[in-house]
C-alpha cells in the first residue's frame, strides 16, 4: 500500500469519479463527470484522515517485508536447518515489529 492521496479518498467515496486535482489539495479539484457529485471536503478529509490512519496502522508490516530474507534464502534456512531453524528467523524478525 502506497502512502494515501486526496484522489484515493475522492475514489473510495465516489468510484466513477472522473475528476483532476492540484497538489493534493481539495481546492485544486476539477471535477469532470457531472452525473456523480462531488463528495464535501469534510467527507473528503475524514476518508482521507481514515486511508492515512490505516496506512499508518500497517507501518509493522512494511518493515517485516524488508528486512524478512528473501524466498530463496528461507527455503535455504529450511534446507539447512529445518522449519524450526526458519521458524527463528522469522520469528525475530516479527518480535522486532510486533503489530
Amino acid at each position: 500500500m502506497e502512502y494515501p492521496t486526496l484522489a484515493d479518498a475522492i475514489l473510495n467515496l465516489e468510484p466513477s469519479a472522473e475528476f483532476s486535482l492540484i497538489e493534493n489539495d481539495y481546492d485544486g479539484i476539477d471535477w469532470i463527470n457531472q452525473s456523480v457529485q462531488k463528495p464535501s471536503k469534510e467527507l473528503v478529509d475524514q476518508e482521507y484522515l481514515r486511508l492515512v490512519n490505516l496506512y499508518n496502522s500497517l507501518e509493522y508490516q512494511r518493515q517485516r517485508k524488508e528486512e524478512y530474507p528473501a524466498i530463496e534464502d528461507q527455503l535455504d534456512e529450511i534446507f539447512h536447518n529445518g522449519i524450526d531453524g526458519w521458524k527463528q528467523t522469522i520469528q525475530a524478525v516479527k518480535d522486532k515489529y510486533p503489530k
